[in-house]
């Protein structure tokens, strides 16, 4: 069942339905799945595809600094520093791969190469990205347990704003839907920094030393090229565009995958198949969706096997929407255009006081039982 909702009722708008019928074989529903993906070979590393865009982003990153080097001192860079925040999200989504292990069988290749994308070529600590997001696909909208849902500027649950209100951001939070996508451009200094302030803690880290050289090369690196060809007005301004749109990009294409769908309280447990398909939203669109989201939009396939290789995930839906199917399993999948009206219509409910506005089925099925 492919749900698309516009309506303005919550659990509408997150394509959630109350489900019925006995969950007791969980881990065999997914084990079944499981096995169906795996003889279709959508498990096979795709060498082919990815060592294309291995070669492909030395090069183009190579072709965007000659570019930058050539206009020179021009208000004409703003163009460019476009085309940076493009260029290095479209690598942190080919790192977002190798994290994964989705490149390679061995996991010390895949690890060097998340390593060489994250830190060096895009400037994000691999280690610190690691660490959270480990933790949101364990769990994703688990409250007390995602840290996707537990952000310093926007509250996604109502006992974050009981938390958060005082007199000054009462109103912010309240408004919160129309501040989101501003927000965002705030996003790109925040991955730099997080990443920043976690590879110089004392916590247990790994390649601690390996992320600090390729930290300092990358972002120190960049910011005296950019100084060293543009004048310090025109540098400024170049690098507050790069990195504001490289933060709006980044959070455009993370956003619409769980924001808006269920909340699961942090008691609840639920079995892995259902804890991943309940909470994850696809996002259709075709290829250029594909190439935009870099794979995310099939977020459900993503959540249930994280290391599939990404231009295997479209071959997978079907299989997964037709098993959701046949299980009475919501399977949530809307439009780019419409995921983002119900993250923001979530986050407006949520700032004005809400209670629970968007529950999940599960929960609604075991209160009224």
């Amino acid at each position: 069942m492919t749900v698309t909702s516009t309506s303005a009722s919550p659990m509408a708008a997150t394509g959630a339905r109350v489900i019925t019928g006995a969950r007791t074989n969980g881990s065999s529903d997914f084990t079944e799945l499981a096995a169906r993906i795996r003889d279709t070979g959508l498990m096979r590393r795709r060498y082919g595809y990815y060592w294309a865009k291995l070669c492909l982003v030395p090069l183009v990153l190579a072709a965007a600094i000659v570019a930058f080097i050539w206009i020179g001192d021009s208000w004409w860079q703003l163009f460019t520093a476009a085309g940076f925040a493009v260029i290095f999200t479209q690598v942190a989504f080919l790192g977002h791969d190798a994290a994964h292990r989705q490149i390679f069988v061995s996991g010390r290749w895949n690890d060097w190469v998340s390593l060489i994308i994250g830190d060096l070529f895009v400037g994000m600590s691999v280690g610190w990205w690691r660490h959270k997001h480990t933790r949101h696909h364990a769990n994703p909208n688990k409250e007390g347990a995602d840290p996707d849902i537990d952000l310093p500027v926007i509250s996604f649950t109502p006992e974050q704003v009981t938390r958060r209100r005082n007199p000054v951001t009462s109103w912010l939070i309240s408004h919160q839907g129309a501040f989101f996508f501003p927000v965002l451009l705030l996003e790109g200094i925040s991955l730099h920094a997080s990443g920043i302030a976690r590879v110089l803690r004392r916590e247990p880290m790994d390649r601690r030393w390996v992320e600090i050289v390729f930290l300092a090369a990358r972002l120190g690196g960049f910011i005296a090229l950019v100084f060293a060809v543009l004048s310090p007005g025109i540098a400024v301004v170049f690098l507050a565009v790069q990195l504001g749109l490289f933060g709006l990009y980044m959070g455009a294409s993370f956003a619409p995958n769980h924001k808006g769908m269920p909340l699961v309280p942090a008691t609840v447990k639920l079995d892995f198949l259902r804890r991943q398909i309940l909470m994850s939203r696809n996002i259709r669109g075709g290829r250029f969706v594909d190439i935009f989201m870099g794979g995310l939009n099939y977020q459900i396939e993503h959540h249930l096997f994280p290391s599939m290789p990404r231009p295997h995930l479209r071959h997978a839906a079907p299989i997964v929407r037709a098993h959701c199917k046949r299980l009475g399993i919501p399977y949530t999948e809307t439009s780019l255009i419409t995921s983002y009206r119900i993250v923001l219509r979530y986050i407006n409910r949520v700032g004005l006081g809400e209670r629970d506005p968007f529950d999940c089925p599960l929960i609604a099925e075991r209160r009224a039982s």
